[in-house]
């Protein structure tokens, strides 16, 4: 039985509805699951016209509804976007009301069991925040409506698989967060993730805070009196896992697989060389030619896998967004579902 894969539609004023429609275009995605877009079927018909697409979109009221078949895009319609007030690309409470109520929707469905996994769209976080939901991102929505306490935000694309100890939390705040007991959390989520992707045995690398990771104490003192031990402990606990290494050699290593997985101190050390690799901008076009790379949500009970770029409000109801990880995210998710059943 091929997973229900419930896709959220994002802020229905950026290029998530746009991606979406691109990416069920591919009839393989069809072969291996089954798609279900949680939106205003409005605002995916209004996105079959920006892309140009032959598809057709087929509301439903329930998942019993759905057909599943290549060609139709089920929607399990939410009617919560006035059409007449949407503007592409601009910030606003209603979308961003929007966005919120279609993570809701499908974190309810997968708790109940009435999909395998979820995937989402971009969200616009000064969208959700004006509509009064106070949340920094997808990850601590999903952490908070699934009451989950130790999860981690993992990057994936090929070989380069990055998992973060601290997240969205200003860099003062980040250093203070990094703690033995934190980095051995994420290195236990990371292991058991490379083991779900089918790597039997994965060799982790984990980052230095410090510039050097630190250079013996010259340039800090949490490399040595914190991310050591935490490495050391998950050694003597069977992890095959090195560190800290010096974040400005430990990715390049990653990518030409001496490593499975990658431990980032915080958001942007791990954030730029994954997009550096996956998103290929063009000059000549002024535009993104592919923007590659999957963000999955790990430690929580149900299934979540995301692009990991925003929602591109300046190429918003222009049709010309990339859905390369649009795809792989869907593709991420059908993997992780089936790996669960097992």
């Amino acid at each position: 039985m091929e997973p229900i894969i419930g896709i959220t539609m994002g802020d229905p004023a950026g290029i998530g509805p746009e991606i979406i429609i691109k990416s069920l275009g591919n009839k393989k995605i069809y072969e291996a699951c089954k798609p279900l877009v949680l939106a205003d079927a409005r605002v995916m018909q209004a996105a079959l016209k920006i892309c140009n697409s032959p598809l057709k979109i087929n509301p439903v009221a329930t998942i019993d509804d759905a057909l599943f078949q290549s060609g139709t895009i089920d929607v399990f319609d939410l009617k919560n976007v006035n059409m007449h007030d949407l503007e592409y690309g601009k910030v606003s409470a209603a979308s961003g009301n929007a966005a919120f109520e279609s993570i809701r929707k499908v974190i309810d469905s997968a708790l109940k069991g009435e999909i395998d996994a979820t995937v989402t769209a971009p969200i616009n976080k000064e969208s959700i925040n004006l509509a009064g939901h106070h949340f920094s991102g997808h990850t601590e929505i999903y952490a908070h409506f699934t009451q989950t306490e130790k999860y981690a935000m993992l990057l994936a694309d090929d070989a380069l698989r990055i998992i973060h100890v601290t997240t969205h939390v200003p860099l003062r705040e980040a250093c203070e967060l990094v703690t033995q007991e934190r980095i051995l959390d994420v290195i236990a989520l990371l292991h058991e993730a490379c083991v779900s992707f089918g790597i039997e045995q994965p060799k982790i690398g984990v980052a230095g805070l410090n510039p050097h990771a630190g250079d013996g104490g010259l340039f800090g003192k949490e490399d040595e009196e914190i991310i050591r031990p935490a490495v050391q402990k998950a050694q003597a606990s069977g992890y095959l896992v090195d560190g800290p290494i010096p974040p400005d050699t430990l990715f390049s290593k990653a990518i030409q697989g001496k490593y499975d997985g990658c431990v980032a101190m915080y958001h942007d050390q791990g954030h730029i060389p994954f997009k550096l690799v996956g998103f290929k901008w063009n000059n000549q076009t002024q535009s993104m030619d592919s923007v590659k790379g999957v963000n999955i949500t790990l430690g929580l009970p149900i299934i979540r896998t995301s692009v990991d770029h925003g929602t591109a409000f300046e190429i918003a109801g222009k049709g010309i967004a990339s859905e390369d990880a649009m795809t792989i995210a869907i593709q991420y998710a059908i993997q992780m579902a089936a790996n669960k059943k097992k």
